[in-house]
């Protein structure tokens, strides 16, 4: 079963995330109070899988949910299999819709200053809000 394990954000970009537990997304701008937040682009809440921060784990990092700067960190669902423009629910109100899988990492990122190495250009995905509300930790996603 999909789930969130971590609702994260930061007050500046280009710095990594602190997982808050619970945040409103708002329609059609992202999750307030977040630095990416905004309603002028397809890139509004972004996704990474813990699964995938386990692959840098496994290299001998110590690394949490939000360290790629990621809003959602989620488990037990394969987000690069989504095509652009799948709708997932998040929780009871909130349905994001896939725009973008992975995206140019910039060398000047904060992962990749640390560790030579940013998963969120392969793995990680974008997506607006279709419609807003609460997500925390531990609510369950749905695709379709």
């Amino acid at each position: 079963m999909a789930k969130i394990i971590a609702v994260c954000k930061s007050e500046e970009k280009g710095t990594t995330k602190k997982d808050v537990k619970e945040g409103i997304l708002k329609d059609d701008f992202g999750l307030v109070g977040d630095a990416h937040a905004d309603c002028c682009t397809h890139r509004q809440v972004s996704l990474l899988a813990v699964e995938s921060i386990d692959k840098m784990r496994d290299l001998g990092l110590e690394l949490k949910p939000g360290d790629f700067a990621e809003n959602l960190t989620t488990e037990g669902i394969d987000l690069v299999s989504l095509p652009v423009g799948t709708r997932m629910s998040v929780g009871e109100q909130v349905v994001l819709e896939v725009t973008q899988i992975g995206k140019e990492c910039h060398a000047g990122c904060a992962i990749f200053q640390q560790v030579g190495k940013c998963i969120m250009p392969k793995e990680g995905i974008f997506t607006r809000v279709v419609r807003g509300g609460t997500v925390k930790t531990g609510d369950q996603i749905e695709v379709g």
